[in-house]
């Protein structure tokens, strides 16, 4: 039986280191994430049925109000472990760097969650 000392545990720390791998789009457009910048040669909705097409429901569209974005797609797993109000800030701002409103730009994203934890022995 646990004692209440032990239910009583401050909240574990967590923390998430991002590495992103930034390229220009090509052919197999899939990877973790792609940056549609305002005036590439596909749009949003296009980009849509592609990710539709090729991977049904793994994927989220999320309209930005950018200077160079128009939009980003996500896949839905990375979601899962980071939300996208911390990732996504992070994504645009480095895609910025490398990126004009003409380009598609794919990012690799690796994610990994550390915990630390205490408890009472």
């Amino acid at each position: 039986m646990l004692s209440q000392e032990t239910s009583r545990s401050p909240e574990p720390q967590r923390k998430a280191d991002i590495n992103i791998k930034l390229s220009e789009f090509e052919i197999p457009p899939m990877q973790d994430i792609l940056l549609v910048g305002k005036r590439a040669p596909i749009g949003p909705e296009a980009v849509r049925r592609m990710v539709d097409a090729v991977s049904p429901e793994q994927y989220e569209i999320v309209r930005l109000n950018h200077d160079v974005f128009e939009a980003v797609v996500v896949k839905k797993s990375l979601l899962r472990l980071l939300p996208k109000e911390k990732l996504l800030p992070v994504v645009v701002e480095e895609g910025t760097r490398i990126a004009d409103e003409g380009m598609v730009v794919k990012a690799q994203i690796n994610i990994t969650i550390h915990i630390s934890r205490t408890v009472d022995i």
